[in-house]
């Protein structure tokens, strides 16, 4: 699926990305402002979104001078459906955290990278997830648990998963020439364990943890 447009994954057209900016803010927008954010759509196009959804009750609509200001009505039943789906990157972050939780033989470090990180992703892009395994690790053990969950996360998305794994002890001086975990060390989005941490056994400079 394309997390960048998630709405996407239910409908093609101009209302899933105007619903996706309202749900994912609690402020008010005119039309101009929607457009300066949905600059690929027209701003006429966006306006008649807006009187439709404001049609339905999904959307209020106060006039402010000359112009008119949009929120999404959180009241509305269809409210809570619309915010889940608008956070369905959140969504997908936090299910595999729990899972990584729950494994027998835990990573030390786990990260969502690439496209997905850099808010790109489509659905013909791949997942891509850096897995730490810890030293003394069962290989056996270890493997199915990576088999299951890139099995589980494609099935939650319908992109391919694609596992990228090091030993622990690998990490030392890896920096240099493994670039993709400097680039998980900068913009990573993690699931398991400290990005300090990961910064520190690459001999990075320590970034904000996360």
């Amino acid at each position: 699926m394309d997390l960048s447009r998630p709405f996407m994954a239910v409908t093609p057209t101009l209302d899933g990305d105007v619903l996706a900016v309202l749900a994912n803010h609690d402020g008010v927008f005119t039309t101009g402002q929607l457009h300066r954010l949905l600059a690929r759509h027209s701003e006429e196009g966006i306006r008649k979104v807006l009187r439709r959804l404001t049609k339905q009750g999904v959307v209020e609509s106060d006039r402010v001078g000359n112009a008119f200001t949009y929120r999404l009505n959180r009241d509305h039943l269809a409210a809570e459906h619309i915010v889940a789906l608008a956070k369905i990157q959140k969504t997908l972050l936090e299910r595999i955290a729990v899972r990584l939780e729950s494994w027998q033989v835990p990573p030390v470090y786990a990260a969502v990278f690439g496209s997905v990180a850099r808010g790109e992703v489509t659905e013909d892009n791949d997942l891509d997830l850096l897995l730490i395994r810890p030293d003394g690790a069962d290989d056996d053990h270890w493997e199915t648990q990576v088999h299951a969950l890139t099995v589980e996360v494609t099935r939650w998305t319908g992109n391919a998963t694609r596992p990228l794994e090091f030993a622990e002890a690998e990490l030392v001086g890896r920096a240099y020439d493994e670039t993709v975990l400097c680039e998980v060390a900068r913009e990573g989005l993690t699931v398991a364990g400290s990005r300090a941490w990961l910064a520190d056994h690459l001999g990075l400079v320590s970034g904000q943890d996360g």
